[in-house]
């Protein structure tokens, strides 16, 4: 019988025969080195889709082949579940206790169930504990949630350092990775950016290829403040201001900033930075010299939709800079793998994580570097862009227009393989398939395999909770704990915070003694937090005296509706309406006195930001600055002349005739 533990093989599952329904005992071998042509899985729900591809997982694990792995759905964590020992109380924590109620087991006599139909599906498939406890053995298997702290936290903000020197010296490579990096991050901001035609995209894009063309990283704080006042005097042929004013570029700033300063963003500013050789090995040890193998499992289900697509857009991106600093190599190198790639490599929309994906399909072979996408919506795929695949796993399809789509795809990968290509055979196979059987074909074998797939070594949970992951992860947690950066601090001003958070707690003798000057405060100030908090207050300032000036107009509204409805009184000519109006003014001055005390708030707390990054000793705002002192005073000198005048006039009038407030209206 054929080894299924062969080096560089994979053991899938056994042939099966369609006409009888019956599977053989001839075992499916899949050479590793042809996933370097990359694999496409495609089966409705119920297919088997997620065995299959845990299984191709767990043997490039027994191979020594590190992997990355997208999930947005949950199920990969099933990858952490390979018990050696097949025991019941092993199982107990991850069986579903309502599936047991159902089934009126005890959540204990379920486990016990569980683990005996577990150990018997894997004797039936020639796989026994030993195989499993070697897997466990072979790869360390970690789960990241970038965003969130369940499982090990991971940040993205080492994402915009300068890409590697060979992605700079290649034109189109910097001007993709750039053009990716810009549309991930606009996503996120909820941006639906065109790279020709929006002009946040192309400042943007020329920001990153300034820095980055120097090898010069560019963090998000900094980025906000370029924004702000960009390095460049033309965007193209035309000047900067006329391009995008200095206004609508603070606009954009802020809502970076908003981003940056909320709570819910905060998830992304700590943990392991995504550094794409560190997802593939752990550090050196004496018995794994490079590093042992990881297959590190990227969570996103907790994400939202823009979320989603920034991380992939910027981990795709990384992947493909790291492939082009590998030499070449015709053997596998390592999987990127990604479960439902649906949204992210659409037939016909261009979402930022396109390219990337298109990219890497064309090019990461040539390093040894094999993509698996797997999804249940064949429509949803770009089969133009899949003609770059060579093996494709069919499963059982839902409707005729997912089959139409599949053909498609094969014809196209075929054809690009210079193979030759039966449809109405392939037609006829794809209608017989059923669930946990698919139709393997490689563009590397003669004829394509049916074959039903072996028995999963992990235990298939199902998508794991939120507390699951954090239970597989807390014994890991201490190597990968980072503490999360403020923003502005840079990491050489960790032992600026220690002295002084010693100053703070030293006695009120050494505080007198250590306590720093004003010179020395200013002298520590961050002059990029600084020069922004000074553009704030100078914005704030403005916005106050803008407030100010806008209340005579205000003044002169009440006092012009009051005359007028005097003199229509005197004269009986006054109405309803005219009286309402003199209210409405009224309001409106109310309003306009609300919005000079918002305005004096919002200057007051960036008054106070800006003397904190200043490192004044002295942080509390005066009432309000100077110059609006100056225009409070010339408004009120101008208000009483304007009331001396207005009581010259209507002193005759009272005088002349009583007035009753409601008499003479005319409805």
């Amino acid at each position: 019988m054929t080894d299924i533990d062969s080096r560089s093989q994979f053991y899938l599952g056994r042939e099966h025969d369609l006409a009888a329904d019956q599977t053989s005992t001839e075992p499916v071998l899949y050479k590793s080195k042809d996933l370097t042509t990359h694999a496409v899985c495609v089966g409705m729900t119920g297919s088997g889709k997620t065995g299959l591809c845990l299984s191709l997982l767990e043997e490039a694990a027994l191979d020594g082949v590190p992997a990355i792995c997208i999930d947005p759905k949950g199920d990969l964590g099933n990858l952490l579940l390979g018990f050696p020992g097949l025991a019941p109380e092993d199982f107990t924590p991850w069986v579903d206790p309502s599936v047991a109620e159902r089934k009126g087991l005890t959540t204990e006599e379920f486990a016990a169930k569980t683990a005996e139909l577990w150990r018997n599906g894997l004797a039936d498939w020639d796989q026994g504990p030993e195989r499993i406890a070697r897997y466990k053995e072979s790869v360390e298997r970690l789960i990241f949630t970038p965003g969130a702290s369940h499982g090990l936290p991971m940040t993205v903000l080492k994402s915009f350092s300068a890409p590697p020197k060979e992605v700079i010296a290649d034109a189109d490579a910097m001007r993709e990775r750039v053009s990716a990096a810009v549309s991930g991050l606009l996503a996120l901001l909820g941006v639906d950016a065109d790279p020709i035609r929006s002009r946040e995209h192309i400042l943007l894009s020329n920001l990153m290829q300034h820095h980055w063309s120097k090898g010069n990283d560019l963090s998000v704080e900094e980025l906000i403040t370029e924004i702000q006042e960009p390095p460049l005097k033309k965007i193209g042929v035309i000047d900067l201001e006329t391009f995008y004013p200095a206004k609508d570029r603070t606009a954009l700033a802020m809502d970076l900033n908003n981003l940056l300063a909320s709570p819910s963003f905060a998830g992304w500013m700590s943990g392991q930075p995504l550094n794409v050789a560190e997802l593939l090995y752990g550090p050196p040890t004496e018995k794994h010299p490079n590093g042992k193998p990881r297959h590190t499992i990227l969570s996103i289900a907790h994400l939202s939709d823009a979320e989603r697509m920034f991380f992939v857009t910027i981990l795709l991106n990384e992947v493909l800079a790291w492939t082009r600093t590998q030499p070449g190599t015709g053997s596998l190198r390592a999987i990127l793998y990604m479960d439902e790639v649906f949204g992210y490599f659409p037939p016909t929309a261009n979402p930022p994580s396109k390219e990337p994906m298109l990219t890497l399909l064309k090019q990461a072979r040539a390093f040894g570097l094999g993509c698996v996408l797997a999804t249940q919506n064949p429509v949803d795929l770009d089969y133009k862009g899949l003609s770059n695949t060579g093996t494709w796993f069919l499963g059982r399809l839902q409707t005729e227009r997912d089959k139409m789509r599949v053909m498609e795809g094969l014809e196209g990968a075929s054809a690009e393989a210079g193979a030759s290509f039966d449809k109405q055979a392939m037609e006829r196979t794809l209608a017989g398939l059923g669930s946990r059987v698919f139709l393997l074909n490689s563009v590397h074998e003669d004829r394509p395999t049916v074959f039903h797939t072996r028995w999963a070594m992990s235990y298939l949970a199902g998508p794991l909770a939120r507390d699951k992951i954090k239970e597989l992860m807390d014994p890991l947690r201490e190597r990968f704990t980072f503490e999360p950066e403020e923003p502005g601090k840079p990491a050489e001003e960790e032992a600026e915070r220690s002295e002084q958070n010693e100053q703070a707690e030293a006695s009120p003798e050494e505080e007198s003694e250590t306590k720093p000057s004003e010179e020395q405060a200013a002298a520590k100030a961050d002059p990029m937090k600084l020069a922004a908090a000074e553009r704030e207050l100078e914005q704030r300032e403005s916005d106050l005296n803008g407030a100010l000036l806008q209340l005579p107009l205000a003044g002169f509204d009440v006092l012009y509706r009051v005359f007028d409805l005097m003199q229509a009184m005197q004269q009986k000519r006054a109405t309803t309406r005219r009286t309402s109006s003199v209210r409405a003014a009224a309001g409106r001055g109310v309003g306009r006195i609300s919005k000079v005390a918002t305005a004096r708030s919002k200057w007051s707390e960036a008054y106070v930001e800006h003397a904190e990054a200043s490192g004044s000793l002295s942080s509390r705002a005066p009432i309000m600055p100077l110059f609006a002192w100056v225009i409070l005073a010339v408004e009120l000198i101008v208000l009483l002349v304007i009331i001396g005048v207005a009581a010259s006039w209507l002193g005759p009038l009272i005088s002349g005739e009583a007035i009753v407030p409601d008499a003479g209206l005319v409805d």
